[in-house]
């Protein structure tokens, strides 16, 4: 398979049993729950579909960066959470239940939204005109999106027991394509990658941190416990940015498109490690700090 074939069908192929594996963690329930936590999902839905683009939209325009690259970081915006916010949350103490829960809306939201923002980045900043996702092209994301994920859930359904032995292999599974598919698209640019770096590193970096603190943020001005915040933070912050690569490469078929993403999915890996460890230290500080004071309550 020459590389061309490898970017318009394996990308999808891989994509796809990334969203199945997603489907076999999910549940009708894990939908029903939203109504156990409406102030945590409307936080999060509102932060990730209107807030995260216009802030996203906001850094291009300051930074001005050129036509390929500004719609890139709009598709990186667009993008739903993945499972690496649940892990992520799980490993800070979050409410992993909520996480699970926000991904399943945010996928079904994002075949729909995703399309729409990204042909409005294209329109906007007059980017290739062949480039749009025309009904085809959106058609082909939801395909890609939302299917997967119902057959997943329709086997977790099935057969709880192959669900549960699945779902570490489609989890490595997920994180080594993800790391491959970073790695071949700047590799794929790299007599431009010094400049791709330092045209989109600290925009991709800003729009991270920003995305995390927006997501804690707006879950505690709303009074929500420490663990769901965190759960907002992790699913606002880290994106599916296999998704966004792989419309970039291969609905879009546009290498400098992808070069947001595949710079981002490395940047959150260390953002949002730092980010968790200074939100637990200061809350482990913070009850210290309370025993501790006179009159404070053990």
């Amino acid at each position: 398979m020459n590389d061309a074939a490898l970017i318009t069908v394996g990308l999808p192929i891989a994509l796809a049993v990334i969203m199945f594996g997603l489907g076999l963690s999910l549940t009708p329930g894990d939908f029903r729950r939203v109504a156990a936590a409406p102030k945590a999902v409307a936080v999060a839905l509102v932060l990730q579909v209107l807030v995260l683009p216009l802030v996203a939209f906001g850094l291009v325009i300051l930074f001005d960066l050129e036509p390929l690259l500004a719609v890139g970081v709009m598709l990186l915006a667009a993008s739903p959470g993945g499972t690496t916010a649940n892990l992520f949350s799980h490993l800070f103490r979050g409410d992993v239940a909520l996480n699970v829960s926000l991904t399943a809306i945010n996928s079904v939201l994002a075949a729909v939204t995703l399309p729409l923002i990204t042909n409005l980045a294209i329109d906007y900043f007059e980017a290739d005109g062949s480039l749009g996702l025309q009904w085809a092209k959106v058609l082909q994301v939801i395909a890609i999106v939302l299917v997967p994920v119902a057959i997943g859930m329709a086997v977790r359904h099935r057969s709880g027991a192959f669900a549960a032995r699945a779902d570490k292999p489609v989890r490595v599974f997920s994180i080594v394509v993800l790391v491959l598919v970073a790695a071949g698209a700047l590799f794929g640019e790299r007599e431009n990658l010094v400049g791709y770096a330092r045209d989109v590193g600290l925009v991709t970096g800003l729009f991270c941190a920003a995305s995390l603190t927006l997501g804690h943020a707006g879950a505690r001005l709303l009074r929500l416990s420490e663990p769901q915040a965190i759960a907002c933070a992790m699913e606002v912050g880290i994106h599916n940015t296999t998704i966004a690569l792989t419309i970039a490469l291969s609905v879009l078929d546009n290498t400098e498109v992808a070069i947001p993403a595949a710079v981002y999915s490395v940047t959150m890996y260390v953002l949002a490690p730092a980010f968790g460890f200074a939100i637990t230290r200061r809350r482990r500080t913070g009850v210290t700090a309370g025993d501790t004071a006179p009159g404070g309550r053990s």
